[in-house]
């Protein structure tokens, strides 16, 4: 039996993106230990139901405060240094960061991280990206220098750490994404009635392509004033958020519906036609995509790092170039149009989910990585 220290930033996200991992580290007998920022007691007690223990701490994942960050770091070495691990596992950068850092004071603790998309740091041009890039390289050198191995959800960004020379390919290990319960993200018939009903899940972020979805809903209900377009996601309040009165403001005119935010996106998947994700984020591999594929619903979304993994295109759904709303609003038209071509797209997602994206096929690989499936 090993002691299992799993650290992310989200307590929710251990829940919604881990629980499945975590049940499957305590059924082989490990004692795991989950590390997030403090979680209400519902929350707390969610996750302890999973037969883990919880220790709080505190990461701010917007925060680009050095004081801030170091205070994270020095509370993660305090912690783990208690806690005496046998392996530490973390997912997204901060956590990743400073949990790599601490635990190289940690006789015997093997460190594993999962890079969940490379977000706002690597992507896009300009100087302050360019500097805070050359920053994070050097955190993520130095956290990942001693890890056994380095999890990455797609392709394309262990491309990008060979290149910034983070970690060299005898470390990295590509899996399909986090993975999707196909259980719990059952098949689901389309909805009847008028449509189609186009639905995008994420963050109010401009660059989840939030601003292009409403463009293309506007040049497309010009033709089929019956399709209606859904956005569900929560507000973000930083400089990188569509600002909410925008979204407010589109809903009032009509071109979209704004849902706001749920715990539980099963009814909405279950309600659309189409999923879309005009992404040009740093992606991993976006776990709303492979819900809807779940579920059996045919996917537009761009030719971005992730997305791009979901698609075969024609198939089960289209890809298009980033940032363009006019592709986007081409291919929406084409699903108004080729209604009956849905069911067998949607299929088609379906099956893909079943081969590629089963979060216990994924989490098999990821156990055997660490030497925890025994």
């Amino acid at each position: 039996m090993a002691r299992v220290v799993v650290i992310g930033a989200a307590p929710v996200s251990m829940v919604n993106f881990r629980r499945e991992l975590l049940e499957a580290l305590v059924a082989r007998g490990h004692d795991v230990i989950c590390m997030a920022n403090p979680a209400p007691p519902e929350l707390e007690a969610r996750i302890r139901s999973l037969g883990v223990d919880f220790v709080p701490y505190d990461v701010d994942r917007r925060s680009r405060n050095p004081f801030q960050d170091v205070k994270t770091y020095l509370q993660l070495r305090r912690t783990l240094r208690r806690l005496k691990p046998d392996v530490v596992f973390a997912y997204t950068i901060k956590p990743i960061v400073w949990s790599g850092l601490a635990s190289r004071g940690i006789k015997g603790a093997r460190f594993f991280g999962m890079v969940e998309g490379t977000g706002y740091a690597f992507q896009g041009q300009g100087w302050k990206r360019g500097l805070l890039r050359q920053v994070a390289s050097l955190l993520f050198r130095a956290a990942l220098l001693r890890a056994k191995a380095v999890f990455f959800l797609n392709r394309d960004d262990p491309q990008t750490f060979y290149k910034q020379r983070i970690v060299g390919p005898e470390k990295a290990v590509t899996l399909n994404g986090i993975g999707v319960d196909l259980d719990h993200y059952g098949l689901a018939a389309l909805p009847e009635g008028k449509g189609p009903v186009f639905l995008l899940i994420g963050r109010l972020l401009k660059e989840k392509g939030v601003r292009e979805f409403a463009t293309a809903a506007r040049q497309v209900r010009i033709k089929h004033p019956d399709a209606r377009f859904q956005i569900l996601g929560y507000a973000d309040p930083t400089s990188e958020g569509v600002p909410i009165e925008d979204v407010e403001a589109w809903h009032e005119e009509g071109v979209v519906e704004y849902l706001g935010a749920t715990p539980d996106v099963r009814p909405f998947i279950e309600a659309c036609h189409v999923f879309v994700l005009p992404s040009y984020y740093g992606e991993g591999l976006p776990r709303t995509i492979l819900e809807a594929m779940s579920m059996g619903r045919p996917i537009l979304t761009t030719d971005n790092v992730g997305c791009r993994e979901t698609v075969e295109e024609g198939q089960n759904g289209f890809l298009v170039p980033r940032q363009d709303a006019e592709a986007l609003a081409e291919k929406a038209k084409w699903f108004a149009e080729n209604p009956d071509k849905w069911q067998a797209m949607g299929d088609a997602s379906r099956r893909l989910a079943e081969e590629r994206f089963d979060v216990h096929k994924i989490n098999a690989v990821i156990l055997s990585t660490m030497d925890l499936d025994g």
